[in-house]
C-alpha cells in the first residue's frame, strides 16, 4: 500500500493568513515560476528554522571547528622545526573533505533535509493544506526541492569554504599568495563545486525516498553502505555511485594508506565533462519521478 494513501479526515482549508492560504487564493492562472518562487519562500522559511535540523547545522559546522582549532594551535606554536608544509594541509584537507564530507556529512545532512520536505508535512499533519491549493504537485517538488537544495548548498557551501580557508590560515602570507597566486582559489572553488553538486545529487535521492517511503532511514542506510564500498567495487559498478562522479571533480586526490590500497579496484576518473551533466541529469530523473509520484500521492494521516 502506498505509505501515503487516504484514510484520515483533515481539516478543510488552511488556517486563514497562513502561507497555503495565500497559494489557496492566488488566480488559477498563477504562473509556473510564480507557484514554485511561493512554495520555494514558505519552504525556505521552514527548512532553515526546523527545529527537527538542529543537527544539521553540526553536521555542517563540525569541519570548520577542527580547522579554526588547527589554525590557533598552530599561529601559537610559530614557525620552526618540523613545522608542517601548506601541500601537506591541502592533503589533509582534501581527506577532510572526501571522507568527512562527502561520505558522511552531506550525506546526512541531505537526508535530513530532504527526505523530511514531505515526510516531515505528513508527521505534522499540513501536507493537506498544499494539496488543497490550486497548485500543481509537479510545482510543489520543484519548489520544496529548490528550497532544501538551497538549504544545503548554502550551509555545507559555507563550511567547505570556510574550513579550507582556515586550515592554512597559520602560514600568514605564505597561504595569502598560495590562494591568490597559487592553485588555492581554484581549488576551493573546485570544492565548493563539488558540495553543490553532492546537495544535488543527494538531495534528489532523499525527496524520492521522502515520497516513497515511511521510514526514510532504511533506503538511506543502503544507499550509505553502497557508496562506501565503492572504492573497493569492480570498475564497472564503481559508475552506479554518485561518490564516483564527485570524486573524479575533487583537486586533490587522497592517497590511500596500507593495506586498504591493496583492496582498492583502479578506475579511470570521468572527465568533467561527462561528470557534471551526468550527476545532472541522473537528478532530473529522480526529480521527475518524484513528480510523477506526487501525482498519484493520497494523505493517510492514520498510518
Amino acid at each position: 500500500m502506498n505509505p501515503t494513501s487516504a484514510s484520515a479526515p483533515v481539516s478543510a482549508a488552511p488556517p486563514a493568513g497562513s502561507p497555503a492560504q495565500n497559494l489557496r487564493n492566488a488566480p488559477a492562472d498563477s504562473t509556473i515560476w510564480r507557484q514554485i518562487g511561493g512554495v520555494l519562500r514558505l519552504e525556505l522559511k521552514k527548512t532553515f528554522l526546523s527545529k527537527r535540523g538542529w543537527w544539521i547545522y553540526f553536521l555542517a559546522l563540525g569541519p570548520v571547528g577542527v580547522t579554526t582549532l588547527h589554525w590557533l594551535v598552530e599561529a601559537r606554536r610559530g614557525a620552526g622545526a618540523g613545522r608542517h608544509s601548506i601541500g601537506e594541509d591541502s592533503v589533509i584537507f582534501a581527506g577532510i573533505f572526501l571522507f568527512y564530507y562527502l561520505r558522511a556529512g552531506i550525506f546526512f545532512g541531505a537526508m535530513g533535509i530532504f527526505s523530511n520536505l514531505f515526510r516531515g508535512e505528513m508527521l505534522e499533519k499540513t501536507l493537506h493544506y498544499y494539496f488543497l491549493t490550486p497548485l500543481r504537485r509537479e510545482w510543489l517538488v520543484a519548489g520544496k526541492y529548490l528550497a532544501g537544495l538551497i538549504v544545503a548548498a548554502v550551509l555545507f557551501g559555507t563550511s567547505v569554504a570556510l574550513a579550507f580557508l582556515t586550515i592554512g590560515r597559520h602560514f600568514g602570507a605564505s597561504w595569502t599568495d598560495y590562494l591568490v597566486h597559487g592553485p588555492g582559489l581554484h581549488q576551493l572553488g573546485a570544492y565548493v563545486l563539488v558540495t553543490v553538486l553532492a546537495c544535488v545529487g543527494y538531495g534528489a535521492v532523499f525527496l524520492v525516498c521522502g515520497l516513497l517511503y515511511k521510514n526514510p532511514m532504511i533506503p538511506a542506510a543502503v544507499v550509505w553502505v553502497w557508496e562506501n564500498l565503492n572504492p573497493f567495487l569492480p570498475s564497472m559498478l564503481k559508475k552506479v555511485s554518485v561518490i564516483f562522479y564527485l570524486k573524479s571533480l575533487c583537486p586533490v586526490e587522497v592517497p590511500i594508506p596500507p593495506p586498504f590500497n591493496v583492496m582498492v579496484v583502479d578506475a579511470d576518473p570521468t572527465p568533467f565533462w561527462i561528470a557534471v551533466p551526468g550527476l545532472l541529469a541522473l537528478s532530473l530523473i529522480l526529480l521527475i519521478y518524484a513528480a510523477a509520484t506526487a501525482r498519484t500521492t493520497e494523505i493517510n494521516y492514520g498510518e
